[in-house]
């Protein structure tokens, strides 16, 4: 089968992410057509000038339409599309030039009908920027639970950097309403269809993360928060390792208390693991402005994850809430 390529781009109030994103577009090096389909999710600040400023230099559509969330606005892309494979993008993400050549590499080895890329830490990010990024892509941090990327059978792919083929799209109906979480659900509903998901490592994305540390920690409460939902939904996905950043947290304080009364070995312990955390951090930046941010970085994202992740458990596994009633945060309505 020939593939042909429609990037799926959501945006909300950020035309300055699509101005940079659309950059990397045009400096991709790549012998292969491609469109883009913009999707303005209720925005009221407006992308269109920017897009428009492109027209003559790619394949680009533009659609504006009632806000919905993400996960909606994506479907109402690949709706719209004119391609047989889908790669969504998040705004705020920017491609290296072997981007999409590496995709096309990548399927060519090893055809899936959904595939997940990394991010990374653009030389030309913030420091704060570049110490989130760790936390969230590290193995020695949540980022390393997410799927076991050599597992074909396990890995779920992030929207942020995700691809789809339309035949997989038609037949699940693409994401749901939760949000966040509507990428792993899909995912997983993927693969009760038969579908299979793959890692393409080399196919990976700058992730901006304009996040303050008041952002970074609601963001990853919220992913807390749905994972046991996700886990509710999808009982054959439950994993003991979804616990860990409780367990670290609640671990963490009882060492604090050992402390004090004088037992010194556990804190010794997250004293060695934050030690290692630097030193990973410094080894791979060269910045011990970058190592030393990780640290309250990997702290808010092991207590925001896991105090969601806590309240969510006893919430809909105790005491047997309804999700959406419970928690209509995380819920878009429905159009």
């Amino acid at each position: 089968m020939q593939l042909e390529f429609s990037f799926i781009i959501p945006v909300y109030n950020r035309p300055d992410e699509i101005q940079e994103l659309l950059e990397s577009f045009v400096d991709l090096k790549t012998d292969t057509n491609f469109e883009i389909v913009i999707v303005e999710d209720g925005s009221k600040v407006s992308s269109k000038p920017i897009v428009d400023s492109f027209k003559n230099k790619l394949d680009i559509s533009y659609y504006f339409k009632e806000n919905s969330g993400p996960g909606d606005s994506r479907n109402y892309g690949m709706q719209r599309a004119k391609g047989n494979y889908f790669i969504i993008l998040d705004s705020d993400c920017i491609l290296p030039s072997h981007y999409l050549s590496e995709v096309e590499k990548g399927l060519t080895a090893n055809y899936v009908d959904c595939f997940g890329g990394p991010d990374a830490a653009h030389q030309s990010f913030t420091n704060l920027q570049k110490a989130i990024n760790f936390s969230m892509t590290s193995v020695i941090t949540t980022g390393g639970i997410r799927g076991n990327k050599n597992s074909v059978d396990t890995f779920q792919p992030r929207s942020f950097n995700m691809g789809l083929s339309k035949k997989a799209f038609q037949a699940s109906g693409g994401f749901g309403r939760i949000h966040p979480g509507e990428d792993p659900d899909l995912s997983i509903r993927l693969w009760d269809l038969g579908f299979k998901t793959a890692l393409i490592s080399e196919a990976f994305v700058y992730h901006k993360r304009r996040i303050s540390w008041s952002n970074f920690y609601k963001q990853v409460y919220k992913f807390g928060m749905v994972r046991p939902i996700l886990n509710s939904w999808h009982p054959s996905t439950k994993k003991l390792t979804y616990w860990f950043p409780t367990a670290f947290v609640l671990g963490f304080l009882a060492a604090v208390l050992l402390f004090v009364v004088g037992v010194k070995f556990a804190l010794a312990c997250y004293v060695l693991y934050f030690g290692m955390a630097f030193i990973l951090v410094l080894m791979s930046t060269k910045n011990i402005v970058v190592s030393m941010l990780a640290i309250p970085a990997i702290l808010i994202q092991f207590l925001g994850y896991g105090y969601g992740f806590l309240k969510s458990t006893i919430a809909v596994s105790v005491l047997n809430k309804d999700p959406e009633n419970h928690f209509p945060n995380l819920f878009f309505k429905s159009k």
